[in-house]
């Protein structure tokens, strides 16, 4: 069989990008392995397929049962988006770095894990502690005069 430059040419650029692809993957890992031990978590959780979700989940604060709507089509992508940002929110990033993570998590992974950010604790906690609006003991209507009981006049 006659090999030619072109094989070897192709052979060169499929090494060369599953070398590329593996050096993404380990530095996209031990980003997550360091994030993973800053919010007081095993950083080996990182490299287990499932139980890293079920970590991260965790990291956020919200109920393990979330891992079932990383399971649904569709719902998946919306799921993941809003734990990346409760992720971010959870380091103390803001929306910005969210969309980071999700364009170049090879970048902003290992950012969140060799940097300078630090673990501040379940956003979603804090999302739940929140004062609402629309709730009645809310930061909103603490001294708001149209919110007060009605009193009756003394005669």
């Amino acid at each position: 069989m006659d090999y030619n430059s072109d094989y070897a040419a192709a052979a060169g650029i499929g090494a060369g990008s599953i070398f590329i692809w593996l050096l993404i993957t380990v530095i996209t890992y031990a980003g997550l392995w360091k994030m993973f031990v800053k919010a007081g978590k095993p950083g080996w959780a990182a490299i287990i397929p499932i139980y890293n979700a079920i970590v991260l989940i965790e990291i956020i604060g919200k109920p393990t049962i979330w891992i079932l709507w990383f399971l649904i089509p569709c719902v998946n992508i919306v799921f993941g988006i809003w734990a990346l940002n409760l992720l971010s929110k959870s380091f103390g990033k803001s929306e910005g770095y969210t969309i980071g993570m999700l364009i170049l998590p090879f970048v902003f992974f290992p950012l969140l894990g060799f940097g300078d950010a630090r673990y501040l604790g379940p956003s979603a906690a804090e999302a739940r502690f929140r004062q609402n609006p629309f709730d009645q003991g809310g930061q909103f209507n603490v001294d708001d005069p149209f919110n007060k009981p009605p009193t009756t006049p003394n005669a």
